[in-house]
């Protein structure tokens, strides 16, 4: 699942029907595993910077409870279009693990520290987490992943 890249600004044109397409087909995959006995509310979704974006944008405009998003060194697709977009959505009070470097020359600290404010008019503010990693560019680093691994751990516990 993938949209084009028009830019890296908070300006920059952006490929709403892909990001759209996207997202519903993510949506057709959450679906398909609640069909098989994994229900929505044990579905996480994540990504890194482009996945990042799109896990944002799917579970902000989906219509069943999702457990949570992992959103790292990423931003919010269509962004201009929330909280509008977010009106029929059941995740209003979803976890938001969001993670930045803020050394990122890809997509830089600030967009992610601006989707951080744009997702508190959105979500219950308390539910999201930002985090950055000083010195870290676009990428992952162990403190990272030790934070994605307790937020998973958290949200899912095992039954």
């Amino acid at each position: 699942m993938r949209f084009d890249l028009m830019g890296l600004s908070p300006d920059s044109p952006e490929d709403e029907a892909g990001i759209k397409k996207a997202a519903e087909n993510i949506k057709a995959i959450i679906d398909h595993e609640a069909k098989n006995g994994i229900p929505a509310n044990r579905v996480i979704l994540g990504g890194f910077s482009q996945g990042g974006a799109l896990s944002l944008y799917t579970a902000l405009t989906c219509q069943q409870q999702l457990a949570g998003v992992v959103a790292l060194s990423c931003w919010l697709p269509l962004h201009k279009t929330f909280p509008q977009a977010a009106s029929g959505s059941a995740n209003k009070d979803i976890p938001i693990l969001q993670c930045h470097g803020d050394m990122d020359p890809m997509i830089p600290v600030q967009f992610g520290a601006m989707t951080a404010e744009k997702l508190k008019t959105i979500v219950t503010p308390q539910k999201l987490t930002f985090r950055t990693y000083p010195g870290l560019m676009h990428s992952s680093c162990p403190q990272e992943m030790s934070a994605v691994k307790e937020f998973i751990e958290k949200q899912l516990p095992r039954i």
